[in-house]
């Protein structure tokens, strides 16, 4: 029986929960364990490959649901921006399979069962998300993300890992709550839906003053998007395996809130009336101010995943930008982040990962001459870098290149020095790292001869990173490929 795309879109939920459910049973047998793991990751790449496909002949798939309350739908409706979200957390949900596994082993970390069952349920989440066909059914799934995600920041069990959580917990939810659920209700309200719509839902003449505190609502409560001054919950999710920090943190998790922002700009509010709302410039500014705020914070860090998460916050509000620019080129600009960020940064996380894993050195003092024992991690690092500073022939360069021409369509061609300094701050806190661990000398020549042999049984947390680091670089040639896909969620915009 052939596969249908309504079949297809209830796949992106079963094939992760289903893999959650099996991953218990398969607890003693860790092979089984993460045989199934991977399976489901492939199994759910090929469901997207097909929606992918149905989406760029111009198909929009649905399915719908059910109803509760009355008149709230839960349903999906897959569109070009919710294929390239899901496209990218299923792909890397396998290459970040493939690291966990050398690193949950080669650190000898507890609970792995639980980790990887919890991770496949966070997965099924974002899938959720990217294909939530209204604010409802994508506030659901953003809160089952979240919650599905507490094990995973606090598995360690510690203290910190503790504080960390609480820090996570309170700001996330405390946002949805607060800010995001009355947004979607003030949505409801003016708009009377909440379906997400080629150029928005609200009706011609409503109030800007209404729309600017509906935009304010969102901006700060899609925390997971990381806007200052609703950041602090990433760095603090930091404690957790860097598994986590790869995937959940630089792929699901914040990718889930700027791909949300970036959603309820261009489907509830509209390109136009968004560009039209005073708040869109306020918040071009505070995003403008977060990208350079950030990467000084991050330059003044020597853990090396503090460092890339402060990056994080700063490359997120890229997006953010693009959302509030809301000009067709910083719409394409914002999506192309989405994508060439979630390949750089997963390779950076995963190399530190690499490095903690076969030196246990998580400080970038620590670093020096390493480079020369670990080349191909090191190596894979300074691409992963280059692509976030956003040099060609890297797929980041190109994001920031659709961002600049929005801004200057825009008539903030001001906020251009924002990108400019955060490119260069970029290079002076990411290159360095790369550099010290090739140029300078090792600090403790037997430690690093040690540790030239135990690489050699750690094949698994060096092979994903180098994977990622060429993606980027291959990615640099599919930009105007991923643009064009994307092109349909402007509705004619020119």
């Amino acid at each position: 029986m052939a596969l249908s795309p309504e079949f297809a879109l209830l796949l992106l939920l079963l094939i992760p929960l289903a893999a959650a459910v099996l991953i218990p049973f398969a607890g003693k047998w860790p092979n089984i364990r993460e045989a199934i793991t991977l399976i489901a990751g492939v199994a759910l790449l090929g469901v997207v490959i097909y929606l992918c496909r149905e989406v760029a002949a111009g198909g929009r798939p649905e399915l719908y649901l059910g109803r509760f309350a009355g008149f709230f739908e839960v349903k999906f409706v897959l569109e070009p921006l919710g294929a390239t979200f899901a496209a990218i957390a299923s792909s890397l949900w396998i290459v970040n399979s493939v690291f966990t596994l050398g690193y949950m082993r080669g650190n000898n970390e507890k609970h792995q069962t639980r980790f990887y069952m919890f991770v496949a349920i966070a997965i099924a989440s974002a899938m959720g998300i990217a294909a939530s066909g209204n604010l409802i059914t994508l506030f659901i799934f953003y809160e089952a993300l979240t919650i599905s995600t507490f094990p995973l920041v606090s598995h360690k069990g510690d203290a910190k890992a503790r504080k960390g959580l609480t820090i996570y917990a309170l700001i996330l939810m405390g946002t949805s709550l607060a800010l995001l659920l009355p947004a979607i209700i003030g949505t409801q309200v003016i708009a009377g839906t909440t379906d997400f719509q080629l150029g928005g839902i609200f009706p011609p003449g409503t109030s800007l003053l209404a729309t600017s505190i509906l935009l304010f609502l969102f901006a700060f409560g899609i925390a997971k998007a990381a806007l200052m001054p609703t950041h602090p919950w990433l760095p603090n999710a930091m404690v957790a395996p860097t598994p986590v920090s790869a995937l959940l943190h630089a792929v699901a998790v914040v990718k889930a809130g700027v791909f949300t922002m970036l959603k309820v700009v261009v489907f509830t509010f509209g390109p136009s009336l968004a560009a039209e709302t005073p708040a869109s410039t306020t918040l071009s500014w505070i995003a403008a101010i977060s990208i350079v705020l950030a990467s000084v914070i991050a330059l003044r860090q020597d853990n090396l995943k503090a460092r890339l998460a402060y990056s994080t916050v700063s490359q997120l509000s890229y997006i953010t930008l693009g959302a509030m620019l809301a000009t067709p080129l910083a719409i394409l600009g914002g999506g192309l982040q989405i994508v060439m960020h979630a390949w750089g940064k997963i390779t950076l996380f995963m190399c530190a990962g690499a490095i903690y894993t076969i030196s246990h050195r998580t400080k970038i003092s620590q670093l020096d001459g390493l480079g020369r024992t670990m080349p191909w991690v090191f190596g894979a690092f300074l691409v992963g870098a280059v692509s976030i500073i956003g040099i060609p022939p890297a797929g980041g360069s190109w994001p920031k290149f659709f961002l600049m021409a929005g801004a200057l369509d825009s008539g903030k061609g001001i906020l251009i020095a924002a990108l400019i300094a955060s490119s260069i701050l970029n290079i002076i806190y990411l290159v360095p790292i790369a550099v010290r661990g090739f140029m300078k000398p090792p600090a403790d020549v037997a430690a690093d001869a040690i540790i030239a042999e135990e690489q050699k049984k750690h094949i698994w947390v060096i092979v994903p990173p180098v994977f990622t680091a060429l993606g980027s670089l291959v990615l640099f040639f599919f930009a105007g490929d991923i643009a064009e896909f994307l092109t349909p969620i402007l509705g004619g915009l020119s």
